[in-house]
């Protein structure tokens, strides 16, 4: 299969992998959006949005943001299968910490070949999910949906899985992962304060409390 990126710069790429994030978080792709999510000005988003729909890779409108087409979907499943295969194998075959294998992937991704991509594959036994429990896009750059539920949804006194957990914040995740709430994990919803407050997890043999917006971004069984 020939490659939907081979033609496409790392900084192009990137934006596709962004927009694509973004759509698939449910959120309208404006300029401010993709800016903070780049992590760039919006004159810098602007040009490139621009840039991006000259390419035939997003449909553009004014206050409308940007929509990826067919040829810019698949070009960022792509990059994002090349991603979370990458996370997979530092995670699974080097050992390296959850933390740490996102921005290892990020610097990695472009320049991995497609035949190197099928090896890898291959030898991690086609994986369906990365490290922090994301899907993997398929080889013919199918990406499932998740059926999963967040922390927050759980009644008091069930006990399930945790599968998912944000992956872009070092800390964050050093922080999770001291607390037990990584994928694989068995988390229990103790308690949940009236009017807005924290839950009280039971996870890795302890208590611990968790805002509920950080509890709606840990997907669970």
């Amino acid at each position: 299969m020939e490659s939907a990126t081979s033609t496409l710069s790392s900084s192009i790429q990137d934006y596709l992998k962004g927009i694509q994030a973004l759509e698939s978080e449910g959120v309208k792709v404006t300029t401010s959006a993709l800016a903070e999510r780049m992590g760039v000005s919006s004159p810098s988003a602007t040009a490139m949005a621009k840039r991006l729909a000259e390419l035939g890779l997003v449909e553009r409108a004014p206050y409308r943001g940007v929509v990826l087409t067919e040829a810019g979907r698949r070009a960022a499943l792509e990059v994002l299968r090349h991603h979370r295969l990458l996370e997979q194998y530092l995670s699974e075959t080097l050992g390296l910490p959850l933390e740490e294998v996102h921005a290892e992937a990020d610097r990695l991704e472009h320049a991995l070949s497609e035949e190197l991509e099928a090896r890898i594959d291959e030898a991690l036994g086609y994986p369906t999910h990365d490290p922090h429990g994301h899907p993997i896009p398929s080889a013919k750059l199918e990406l499932e949906s998740s059926d999963d539920r967040t922390l927050v949804s759980l009644a008091p006194g069930e006990r399930t899985t945790v599968t998912g957990v944000p992956d872009r914040d070092p800390e964050l995740l050093r922080y999770l992962a001291a607390l037990s709430l990584i994928p694989g994990s068995e988390v229990e919803l103790c308690e949940a304060a009236p009017f807005g407050g924290p839950l009280t997890v039971r996870a890795g043999g302890g208590d611990h409390a968790v805002s509920r917006e950080l509890a709606a971004r840990i997907r669970v069984a």
